[in-house]
């Protein structure tokens, strides 16, 4: 694992409203606004920004952990700003906050964590049992 970064580096990862990120459920659409889940997904890749960049070949990142505030709607069309803030890096973790923002509005905030390990153990912990 590579120690590139400083606490207090960000990545900052964009990504634009479509309806696929529309909140809904099994019964349909709930709202035609950008769902908590997509949201969360993007905060993850904006802090898997940081990972990309420390894993070695023979490593992998895991997601073990994810906060959201989702504060504010961002519609179809809207391009969300997401900042990830490098929190802490101890032993394999990684840590970042973000927030998410279109424009000066933000949209959501909160925490991730993220894991680096050999993909050999990665495979072994993910092996159907």
């Amino acid at each position: 694992m590579k120690h590139p970064f400083q606490t207090g580096d960000t990545k900052v990862y964009c990504k634009t409203v479509t309806a696929a990120d529309f909140a809904r459920f099994d019964d349909g659409l709930v709202h035609a606004v950008c769902s908590t889940f997509a949201l969360a997904q993007a905060a993850e890749w904006a802090g898997r920004l940081f990972v990309l960049e420390m894993k070695e070949e023979d490593e992998e990142g895991i997601g073990t952990f994810l906060t959201i505030n989702h504060k504010s709607p961002a519609f179809e069309g809207d391009i969300i700003e997401i900042t990830a803030t490098l929190q802490s890096q101890e032993g394999n973790n990684v840590i970042c906050s973000f927030e998410a923002r279109v424009g000066d509005r933000l949209v959501a905030d909160g925490d991730t964590g993220q894991k680096i390990l050999k993909k050999d153990k990665l495979a072994s912990v993910l092996a159907p049992r």
